[in-house]
């Protein structure tokens, strides 16, 4: 866990692990006060691989981190993994997926960041695209396509068929006798490989992500580099209360959604997960909330979180009409979205 007492708040908050922790010659509180002192900005890699054309709030937490580290001065070194998308991430997955083709991915890519804010001023988007200086759009196509086998093959000597079978869904595919297709162990190597390409002081993910940002850790020492810093934030947990957040368990809220729709989603959540909910999509003051029934609680959480995406005057409009809605008032409230069953 994070020693919350070294990290300055606007970091430690919902952070679950950061490594590595021993054995390093500096520690992570080090690394920000050298940088500070240095004047020197660290870059900061976050890497997405646009797989489908919706970005949820569960997605955010990582992009909310990556907009804290440029609003303190850093490098947002967002990685689009045109690349690595058409092979596609074996985490979490007990089966090969489907791959995905250039086309695809590349308008997966420009939704992704069109839902991001790109064109609109940085206090209206989540991250800051206007600081220039601040900013770094990758696409890993830019080294991975020049690759040759060469390179490739020296890339696969760098790691044993033991570290990839130390991959949780890895060992347990293996065990279980499930196919795992040779390419899906070339994209930890990939990604890795990322870290390597854009010379990244820290990369962050999710607690899912720990063994691909290692690996980006053994590359960039292979290659002679400091190794990155990794820092996990939890999964959020979804709509249900129970599984993590995806469009698979239709317990998601997008961050597209209109905001009627977020914040009627967001204020029927079960009680357990609130406390998650506000410390890792909102800024609030935690003590705060202590005193408050579980109810107001729930109203307060969907404000607070319609408004971080929409903005305070379409959040407070949400809120009343969402309880007009509820109460039956035949008062007008706007176009109310309508789907099919």
């Amino acid at each position: 866990m994070v020693d919350k007492l070294i990290l300055p708040e606007w970091l430690s908050r919902g952070i679950e692990e950061y490594f590595p922790i021993e054995n390093s010659d500096q520690t992570f509180s080090d690394i920000l006060h050298s940088s500070k002192k240095s004047n020197k900005k660290l870059r900061v890699k976050l890497g997405i691989d646009p797989t489908g054309t919706d970005i949820h709030i569960g997605h955010s937490l990582l992009f909310r981190k990556l907009r804290a580290f440029q609003d303190n001065g850093h490098v947002a070194v967002l990685i689009i993994g045109d690349f690595t998308a058409q092979i596609g991430d074996p985490t979490g997955k007990n089966k090969t997926r489907v791959q995905l083709s250039e086309l695809e991915v590349k308008e997966n890519a420009r939704t992704y960041l069109t839902q991001l804010g790109m064109g609109k001023p940085s206090n209206e988007s989540i991250l800051d695209f206007d600081s220039k200086d601040r900013i770094e759009i990758r696409y890993n196509s830019e080294w991975l396509k020049r690759l040759n086998l060469n390179s490739i093959v020296q890339l696969m000597g760098s790691a044993t068929v033991s570290q990839m079978l130390a991959k949780e869904e890895f060992n347990k595919r293996y065990k279980s006798q499930i196919p795992i297709a040779l390419h899906e162990f070339l994209y930890p190597l990939l990604q890795g490989y990322d870290s390597v390409a854009v010379n990244s002081d820290i990369e962050l993910g999710g607690t899912d992500q720990k063994f691909n940002i290692a690996i980006g850790r053994d590359l960039q020492r292979h290659f002679k580099q400091e190794p990155q810093f990794g820092i996990l934030l939890p999964i959020l947990k979804g709509l249900d209360g129970v599984k993590k957040m995806s469009k698979s368990e239709f317990n998601t809220v997008g961050l597209n959604e209109d905001p009627l729709s977020m914040y009627s989603k967001l204020e029927k959540v079960p009680d357990n997960v609130i406390p998650s909910y506000f410390e890792l999509l909102t800024g609030v003051d935690l003590s705060l909330l202590k005193e408050k029934n579980p109810r107001d609680l729930q109203r307060s959480m969907a404000l607070e979180v319609t408004t971080l995406f929409h903005g305070t005057d379409e959040a407070l409009k949400a809120q009343s009409n969402c309880e007009k809605l509820f109460l039956g008032f035949k008062e007008k409230v706007g176009e109310i979205p309508e789907i099919s069953i």
